[in-house]
């Protein structure tokens, strides 16, 4: 799980850099500011999400797999889904039923957080 993690942890970074200049050059005039910020958050969250994957990764590869670690990669990436996505989705589209998503995808970030903290404490 650890290369696995780690190939995500890129993969998002990358999308995110190529998200967030999407945002700056291409949607700057097509949408309002309120949706900019939004979108930006997005970005934002998804690169902070990137780097915890990325770390979920190393601290695997420098251990033995646990489950907490296990659950903590899939949160990230589900929380990048989620969070981001839906702060894509809804500047994007101005449909406001896509920020009904966004708290769950909060609550993945709060969740693979304390997995990682909690073996990070007790197994490193």
């Amino acid at each position: 799980m650890a290369a696995v993690f780690l190939v995500l942890g890129c993969i998002m970074a990358l999308l995110s850099v190529g998200l967030g200049a999407f945002g700056a050059h291409a949607l700057r005039s097509r949408i309002d500011e309120a949706r900019l910020a939004n979108y930006q958050t997005g970005v934002q969250y998804q690169m902070y999400h990137a780097i915890g994957l990325i770390v979920t990764g190393l601290v695997l590869h420098m251990t033995s797999s646990t489950v907490l670690l296990d659950w903590a990669g899939w949160l990230f990436f589900t929380g990048i889904v989620l969070f981001s996505g839906s702060l894509y989705l809804l500047s994007t589209s101005g449909h406001k039923r896509w920020g009904m998503l966004t708290p769950f995808g909060g609550v993945a970030f709060i969740i693979a957080w304390g997995f990682l903290a909690w073996v990070s404490a007790h197994v490193v």
